[in-house]
């Protein structure tokens, strides 16, 4: 019976401390990977062990063209291969590509094995001193303004109700946008983290109020961030 190993990956390229040593163990189980960024990927298995004969492994990328990569995670597990999942960074699944390949394979009754390691979302909500028994990630919110700031309305309705945490993301490039729309749009009251550069050396986290960031407002751009907002 095949095993699908879920395979995190860094998410700084520097971070190796942040994967397990039993990560190394499952990728030599291997004989197959299906991978968000294979050049990306292979390095980060060089990184893992120096040894390992990236060539001995077949690779495949995990594409928009669904079907077709599908069809291919199928026959290898028809012919008995262990196959690894790697995202680009993170965990396989929680806001990145591998979900398909992963219920593909409980529909024919392989072995599904999630590896521990870092998950940017998980992190942030750790880090933010906001509710984590109630929480919801709500992935990219609109890109234009009036939409988003709609969205950030609601949002802060939804976690005061209910008190939970709403946790987001964005493109790095438009990092600073959205958190001008954020101070513009939102109660002074609300609570709001930045979780940046997480696991790196420059990691930032810190929680504030609306009213509180308008008074220092962090430079963004181009660095991968996760927001949390608590109403």
């Amino acid at each position: 019976m095949s095993v699908v190993y879920l395979i995190p990956a860094p998410l700084e390229d520097e971070s190796l401390q942040a994967i397990p040593a039993y990560v190394l163990d499952a990728v030599k189980q291997c004989n197959v990977f299906f991978v968000e960024n294979e050049r990306t990927a292979r390095r980060y298995l060089k990184k893992l062990d120096k040894a390992i004969v990236i060539d001995d492994y077949e690779w495949f990328i995990i594409h928009k063209a669904e079907a077709q990569v599908k069809n291919q995670f199928m026959q290898k597990l028809k012919a008995g291969k262990n196959i690894g999942i790697i995202s680009e960074a993170g965990c396989p699944g929680i806001a990145d590509p591998g979900q398909v390949l992963i219920e593909a394979a409980h529909q024919v009754g392989a072995t599904v094995k999630p590896l521990v390691g870092p998950s940017s979302i998980l992190l942030a909500l750790m880090a933010s001193g906001m509710n984590g028994q109630q929480f919801s990630f709500v992935g990219y919110l609109p890109i234009e303004e009036p939409q988003r700031k709609r969205k950030l309305n609601q949002l802060e309705e939804l976690s005061a109700k209910f008190q939970s945490t709403q946790v987001f993301i964005e493109t790095p490039y438009r990092n600073n946008q959205l958190l001008e729309t954020i101070l513009k749009s939102c109660k002074p009251q609300t609570r709001i983290c930045i979780a940046a550069n997480l696991t790196a050396a420059n990691e930032f986290i810190q929680t504030k109020t609306v009213a509180e960031w308008k008074k220092q407002i962090p430079e963004l751009h181009k660095i991968p961030v996760i927001f949390c907002l608590m109403g």
